[in-house]
């Protein structure tokens, strides 16, 4: 399930990009999978990177890949590369988790070359409003989310540090569905038969990307979206 739109961050070949807070590497083995570049997958979660380099080498072996690809463990804060690094950058659902966001943002601009595009990605303000006043147990979770953005305030630390906004999308009205259900039903607990159930739809419809589905979330991302997605530009040095 991808979250950024890479036809509103297009890669090209021999480009760099870095996938911020990849997780299980979503992002990064689409990246891999489609183009001629150069792939970095960054988390602080090694079980997360441990089943992300699983997945490379399943594509590997399938011959997938097209792209050369590394993973490392780090701290978005503080990012382990020179000025102007990247080409291209991913930070899809990460700003929510890490304790001083604007260094954060500080240090995604520093690696990005000049001229490059940065998409990021955050849960929408109305349902991770709701998920909080509806269940504690939603953000108080281990690794969970410890603040709740209004777009308006995304936008403008996005834009105090020289990033340039070129396009919002909303995304994943199906999950934020699931996650209402959860919290109503208890995040903690798995054996709740409602969202047992439809959870089980969305692994299935994620498998089979059916028209009629991808196009009702497509309406229902206008109005309860899970994550809105910004992208933005650093501008090129005149």
């Amino acid at each position: 399930m991808l979250t950024v739109d890479f036809d509103l961050i297009p890669i090209n070949s021999g480009e760099r990009v870095i996938d911020i807070g990849c997780g299980e590497g979503r992002h990064s083995w689409y990246v891999c999978s489609k183009d001629h570049c150069t792939v970095y997958g960054m988390d602080m979660d090694e079980k997360s990177l441990q089943k992300a380099r699983y997945v490379f080498h399943m594509m590997h072996a399938d011959n997938i890949v097209k792209s050369h690809w590394h993973l490392l463990r780090g701290d978005s804060q503080f990012l382990p590369f020179p000025d102007g690094t990247f080409d291209k950058i991913v930070c899809s659902e990460v700003l929510e988790h890490v304790i001083d966001d604007e260094k954060c943002v500080q240090e995604l601009v520093r690696v990005l070359k000049d001229g490059g595009l940065i998409a990021v990605s955050v849960p929408c303000f109305f349902p991770e409003s709701l998920y909080w006043k509806i269940s504690e147990a939603y953000h108080t979770n281990p690794g969970g989310h410890i603040r709740i953005y209004k777009e308006n305030e995304l936008i403008d630390m996005l834009t105090r540090n020289h990033l340039s906004l070129y396009a919002i999308r909303y995304k994943h009205a199906f999950h934020s569905i699931y996650w209402l259900l959860k919290c109503l039903f208890g995040v903690r607990n798995e054996n709740a038969l409602v969202p047992r159930i439809y959870q089980k739809f969305l692994v299935w419809e994620m498998d089979n990307e059916r028209k009629l589905f991808r196009a009702m979330e497509g309406f229902l991302d206008n109005f309860f979206p899970k994550s809105v997605v910004l992208y933005l530009q650093k501008p090129a040095q005149q």
